[in-house]
């Protein structure tokens, strides 16, 4: 198993910089630190090492979370969100495996870019949800998570405009992530992406994570929403920026 000298320092600090960043997020709004954490690290390590890795640690670092998130949430909504994601992960999961990395990470930064967009452009969805829209986007933010772990957008995007409270949308959220994760750590297992390489990483990064994650929920109630949306969006499109193929030769 190959263990964290396979790295460089300058390696290892850029991913642990970006765990700490992507777990306040991530604590703050109960979303967003696959959209930090994915596209910058995998400039470093690959997503096929990435994906995996950010995963490993938020379902760790992010239990804590859900007792509270298990009281509040309307969980009836969550399961039919999550019935869709069953089927798009493996989907996601073997685009993972069978495509390029840097093509991948393309992808990735596209599509961070344009769920972007739609989220600083404060359009949302405002009719009444159906059964069968909620699985549609439940399956297609599993395809994402599949393949990049930014499974995020399609549900913030989907439940922030409905009429529910925030503590509620918020609770959703971390409800939601955390039983995709499940589901995506054993799809990850049998193709083999969940592999104990990648164990070294995430004990180096995940009490960054950690910290980063504690110290978003303690921030959570400090801050109006405004000035957070205008800060995590921020941090979002300078991480799609940087993780861009184009600048590989001033990073690694």
């Amino acid at each position: 198993m190959p263990g964290l000298d396979a790295y460089s320092i300058a390696t290892l600090a850029f991913v642990a910089g970006a765990a700490f960043v992507a777990g306040l997020a991530r604590g703050f709004s109960g979303f967003g630190a696959a959209l930090i954490f994915i596209p910058l690290a995998s400039t470093v390590v690959g997503p096929k090492v990435a994906a995996p890795l950010l995963l490993l640690i938020d379902v760790v670092a992010a239990a804590a979370l859900i007792p509270r998130a298990w009281r509040a949430a309307s969980r009836r909504d969550v399961g039919t969100m999550l019935a869709g994601t069953v089927v798009g992960i493996p989907l996601g999961t073997w685009i993972l495996m069978r495509s390029d990395p840097v093509l991948i990470r393309w992808l990735i930064a596209a599509g961070v870019f344009a769920m972007l967009i739609v989220l600083v452009s404060g359009w949302r969805y405002r009719r009444r949800p159906t059964t069968a829209l909620s699985v549609g986007v439940g399956a297609m933010a599993g395809l994402f998570t599949g393949a990049a772990q930014i499974g995020g957008p399609p549900i913030i995007v989907y439940w922030l405009g409905g009429t529910a409270p925030a503590l509620t949308v918020r609770a959703n959220f971390v409800l939601y992530f955390a039983a995709s994760a499940a589901i995506a750590i054993l799809s990850y297992i049998v193709a083999g992406v969940m592999t104990r390489s990648v164990l070294p990483l995430a004990v180096f990064v995940g009490p960054l994570y950690a910290l980063g994650l504690w110290l978003g929920s303690r921030m959570f109630a400090l801050a109006s929403e405004r000035i957070f949306r205008t800060v995590c969006y921020a941090l979002i499109a300078v991480a799609a920026l940087i993780s861009l193929p184009l600048f590989d030769g001033l990073i690694r």
